[in-house]
């Protein structure tokens, strides 16, 4: 059984003053995803015996950027997604193997009133196209802060929130029409009516206290791998950021 998380850490070096290691250490994940790393290359060095590291970076400092670690070396990797439109953010990283491609994706974010809801769809047609490519080939595993909760469940007040980043409309259609192209939720799909499930709480007003959270990080998989799914978690229990991480267990063979 193969065992994944993925965690968007808000900046890795204040993450690692938060107890990042340890965390990481006790998960003992096969492959250990990250999003938001906040820094550019040799501004930090993590000693992960027993893991290859492969990190994208955003050109801008101090902003955006993915990581995964993994015990298994990858046929080839690769980073963004083709694009030149995309790919000076850091936002994706894309590990072959011979049975499965794993990609973890950080998606941009609408901003206060939209004002990036049109770059956010592109994005969101690109990265489409970009998987439905992979998937031609070989399953896909993909995760991340995909930055959208796709039905009312997913929030915990959706009321409030139908113009606001990461539940417009336009967002969770598109997230809704990315599903319908062959992938499932592992989340929804064995905890289809669970409640209170959220990956990210603001950090004002307390949210996590009280749980008035998101669920806005994902594992989601090619329709083909529904069937080998064990467990889909959030670990809410843990600390060191705004988002949790997700956790995916799939009885999967690499190579």
């Amino acid at each position: 059984m193969l065992k994944l998380e993925s965690w968007n850490v808000n900046g890795i070096r204040a993450a690692v003053k938060h107890g990042f290691m340890d965390i990481f250490n006790q998960l003992d994940a096969d492959i250990f995803c990250i999003q938001e790393t906040k820094l550019q290359a040799g501004q930090i060095e993590l000693e992960l015996p027993g893991y290859y590291q492969f990190w994208n970076y955003a050109d801008k400092k101090g902003y955006s950027g993915t990581a995964i670690f993994t015990k298994y070396q990858p046929k080839r990797v690769s980073n963004g997604i083709g694009s030149p439109q995309f790919d000076d953010e850091g936002r994706v990283i894309t590990l072959e193997y011979e049975k499965v491609f794993i990609v973890t994706s950080y998606t941009p974010n609408s901003q206060p009133k939209l004002k990036r809801l049109g770059y956010r769809r592109l994005w969101n047609d690109a990265f489409l196209a970009y998987i439905n490519q992979l998937k031609a080939v070989k399953p896909v595993i993909f995760c991340g802060d995909l930055n959208v909760a796709h039905q009312e469940i997913d929030l915990k007040h959706p009321d409030h929130h139908h113009l606001s980043s990461g539940f417009s409309n336009e967002e969770r259609a598109d997230f809704s029409e990315l599903l319908k192209s062959g992938y499932v939720d592992t989340f929804r799909c064995l905890h289809a009516d669970k409640l209170d499930a959220y990956t990210w709480w603001y950090y004002r007003f307390h949210a996590r206290n009280t749980n008035a959270g998101w669920r806005i990080d994902y594992f989601v998989v090619s329709e083909n791998l529904a069937s080998h799914i064990v467990e889909a978690n959030i670990l809410d229990e843990v600390y060191g950021s705004d988002h949790a991480p997700v956790e995916l267990k799939i009885e999967l063979d690499l190579n």
